[in-house]
């Protein structure tokens, strides 16, 4: 297992935090523009973002005679990786509009539980603790998003539906991300979900730029800080750490946005959301702790 650094732990806080806010700026954001035109400039925010970063690393390879990763993967990866984000950020956008930002971030991080479930139909075996963790945390879903009436807000259902999808977008990841530059896959991701979003919004929204200009703060967040500076502290802080600790501190954002949505929009929970909060979030905690056998190793 690699060694864990202080330096390493605190970027990748940095960026759990940054994307936990961001949940804010989405939500905040709704309230100058519609979802598909958030999304779209945001999306090709983070692709300018990281147009710079491309270039002086390309610039690096050339100078060191470092082999590149095959264009055609990374252009096919890029463009699958983009309509899965494009998909599932468009559903958390959509879902904002209808729940609180802390039950969005609290839910949108079951994608961590999700994704070793879908991994057994891929022919990955999952432990005892990713069932227990599964039952943990629908518990806190049932709490932390279920109504007296025992219906589950539309909101809710439409960040659970985003959750899965997100699920989808780590798979496909991990299936391109080793044959293909992280940085062009993920701008080139950005491009593909920014170009489809914009497209909707020409068609469904009619978007005025003044609309983009009144919303600019919430908007450069989302894009700017959200999709280039967190993914650039994401990789720079992956690099020398294990992945399932990474994973962990990563899902922190949940409990950041928690406290964004209370401290900076004066989304209050109650003691049995808090109570699902604390559930979902030892579920999170529980698969991703390394097991036994692992840890001996």
């Amino acid at each position: 297992m690699k060694k864990v650094s202080l330096k390493s732990s605190l970027l990748l806080f940095l960026a759990a935090s940054i994307w936990g806010v961001a949940f804010v700026a989405q939500s905040v954001g709704m309230d100058y523009m519609g979802p598909f035109s958030f999304m779209g400039a945001r999306s090709l925010m983070g692709c300018l973002v990281l147009l710079p970063m491309v270039y002086f690393r390309r610039k690096k390879d050339r100078e060191r005679n470092i082999k590149r990763a095959d264009l055609k993967i990374t252009l096919l990866g890029g463009f699958c990786c983009g309509l899965a984000l494009c998909a599932a950020s468009l559903f958390q956008q959509f879902g904002i509009l209808y729940t609180t930002v802390g039950k969005a971030g609290f839910i949108t991080t079951l994608y961590i539980i999700i994704v070793p479930i879908m991994g057994i139909f891929l022919g990955k075996r999952a432990s005892g603790k990713v069932w227990i963790g599964a039952v943990i945390a629908a518990f806190g879903m049932y709490l932390l998003c279920m109504s007296e009436r025992l219906a589950l807000g539309k909101g809710d259902t439409l960040v659970f539906i985003c959750a899965i999808l997100f699920s989808v977008h780590i798979l496909v990841i991990d299936y391109f991300s080793p044959k293909a530059d992280g940085v062009e896959l993920s701008c080139i991701q950005f491009l593909t979900a920014g170009v489809v979003s914009s497209v909707l919004a020409l068609i469904v929204e009619k978007p005025v730029l003044g609309n983009f200009i009144d919303g600019i703060i919430p908007l450069a967040y989302a894009g700017i800080m959200s999709s280039g500076v967190a993914y650039t502290l994401q990789i720079v802080g992956q690099k020398d750490m294990d992945p399932t600790i990474a994973s962990l501190i990563l899902s922190m954002e949940s409990v950041v946005s928690m406290l964004a949505g209370w401290a900076i929009l004066g989304q209050a929970l109650n003691g049995r959301e808090l109570l699902g909060c604390a559930l979902v979030f030892g579920a999170v905690i529980l698969v991703q702790l390394p097991d036994k056998k692992s840890s001996k190793e």
